[in-house]
């Protein structure tokens, strides 16, 4: 199996169908954190509790997640990058994203 990556433009994080299938079964919303450089996406199991909307994308199911203010609250607000390695902590329960160095 290859690595999963993720796109990001400008605050919002591209999820392929596969990664959200195995990780984001069934969910409607996730959370979107960044702490240490690293870009943290949580699952959200009741939608009320907040969170961000993982909306569907394209037919195959491809999902985004837009969180502009946490990007933003990092600087990060116009970064962009395309196949960044995604891996699921189950210490943080969540998918890892290591941000690259500006």
């Amino acid at each position: 199996m290859s690595a999963a990556r993720v796109d990001i433009r400008r605050g919002s994080v591209y999820l392929p169908a596969e990664l959200c299938a195995r990780h984001f079964s069934g969910l409607d919303a996730v959370i979107v954190l960044i702490r240490d450089r690293r870009l943290m996406v949580l699952p959200v199991m009741h939608a009320a509790a907040g969170g961000c909307l993982l909306k569907i994308r394209n037919a195959r199911g491809d999902r985004v997640a837009t969180a502009p203010d946490v990007f933003s609250a990092h600087g990060l607000g116009d970064f962009a990058a395309e196949g960044l390695p995604a891996a699921w902590s189950a210490e943080d329960a969540a998918l890892i994203v290591a941000l690259p160095e500006n």
